[in-house]
C-alpha cells in the first residue's frame, strides 16, 4: 500500500458522518409491482414510471456535477454530506435501473427515451460546472416537493402495493434527507442567485415537457390496457392536478432572494414513515433509527 492510499484512508477515517443524511439499501422486488399500480390508474402510473425512467441516468449526473467541484468545498460537515449525498444517490439509481429493467418489454420500451437522455445528459455535462451545479439545485428541489407531497398525502399511497411503497416512500425520505447539500455547495463556491433562478426557470419548462412526453409515450404503448380505464384516469388527472396546484407555493420559495431548502420543516412527517417502514414494512435500513427513538 502506498503512503498516499494510506493518507486517502486516514483522511477518509477522520470525516464526520453527516447528520441526518442516512445511505439505506433499497429493499424491494420490482417484478411484484403491477404495471398500473397506483390506484389502478394508467396516467399516473405512467407518469411515476416515466419519472423513474429519469432517475438512473439523472441522479448519476447529478452526482457528477457536486463531485465536479468537491474540491473547493472546505467545511468537513458539508463534505461529509456530500458523501451521504453520493451514497443516497448511488443507490438510487440502482433501484430505479432494477426498477426500469423489470418493466422493459416489447410492448413497453423504455431504451428509446433513455438513449435521448443519455445524449442530453452528454451534452449538458459539457456545460460551466457552475450551470450544472445549478441544474441540479433546481431538480433537488422538486424531487424534495414531490417527496413532501407524497408523504402527506396517505391517500396517495394507500393505493400503491407494499413493493411501491418500499420504493418511493424510501426514496422520497431520502431525498428530504439530503435536499439541501446541492444547494450549500452552489452557495458555498458560487452563490449567484440570479443564474440559480434563471436555470430553475429553463428547467421548469424542461422537466414538465420531458415528463409529458415520456408519460405520454409510455401511454400509448399501453393504449390497449390503458384507454379503457376511464375513471381511473380521470382520477389520476384529478391527483395530478391537485398535487401541482398544492405545490405552487413551495415551488415559488425557490426565488426568494433569502430561500434555503431547509426552510421546509419535514422533521416529524419523515420520522413518522421511518418508523413506518421499519415496523410494517420491514425495511432494515430504517430500523436502526427506529431503536433510536425508541430508546431515546
Amino acid at each position: 500500500m502506498t503512503t498516499t492510499q494510506v493518507t486517502t484512508e486516514k483522511s477518509y477515517l477522520k470525516r464526520p458522518k453527516a447528520i441526518g443524511i442516512t445511505v439505506r439499501k433499497p429493499q424491494f422486488n420490482p417484478k411484484a409491482i403491477r404495471r398500473h399500480f397506483f390506484a389502478n390508474s394508467p396516467v399516473m402510473s405512467h407518469l411515476l414510471t416515466a419519472l423513474s425512467s429519469t432517475f438512473p441516468i439523472g441522479e448519476q449526473f447529478f452526482v457528477h456535477s457536486v463531485r465536479n467541484v468537491r474540491e473547493k468545498v472546505t467545511d468537513e460537515k458539508l463534505q461529509a454530506e456530500i458523501a451521504a449525498f453520493i451514497g443516497q444517490e448511488a443507490m438510487h439509481s440502482k433501484a430505479h435501473a432494477e426498477f426500469n429493467d423489470a418493466w422493459r418489454r416489447d410492448d413497453y420500451n423504455l431504451d428509446s427515451f433513455q438513449a435521448w437522455l443519455g445524449r442530453r445528459d452528454a451534452f449538458i455535462k459539457n456545460a460551466h460546472p457552475k450551470l450544472q451545479l445549478a441544474v441540479t439545485c433546481a431538480f433537488e428541489h422538486f424531487t424534495a416537493l414531490l417527496g413532501g407531497y407524497i408523504l402527506r398525502h396517505p391517500e396517495v399511497l394507500s393505493t400503491l402495493d407494499d413493493d411501491a411503497i418500499k420504493l418511493w416512500v424510501w426514496h422520497a425520505i431520502e431525498e428530504i434527507e439530503h435536499r439541501a447539500v446541492a444547494f450549500d455547495v452552489y452557495q458555498a463556491i458560487y452563490k449567484d442567485d440570479k443564474v440559480r433562478r434563471n436555470v430553475m426557470k429553463s428547467v421548469t419548462t424542461g422537466f414538465a415537457s420531458l415528463t409529458f412526453y415520456s408519460a405520454s409515450r409510455l401511454f400509448m404503448q399501453d393504449w390497449r390496457k390503458s384507454v379503457p380505464k376511464v375513471t381511473q384516469n380521470a382520477f389520476g388527472v384529478y391527483m395530478i392536478a391537485k398535487m401541482l396546484i398544492s405545490l405552487i407555493p413551495e415551488y415559488l420559495s425557490y426565488f426568494k432572494a433569502d430561500f434555503h431548502p431547509s426552510e421546509i420543516d419535514y422533521t416529524d412527517l419523515v420520522n413518522h414513515w421511518k418508523a413506518r417502514l421499519a415496523d410494517e414494512y420491514d425495511m432494515d435500513g430504517f430500523k436502526p433509527e427506529l431503536k433510536a427513538v425508541l430508546y431515546s
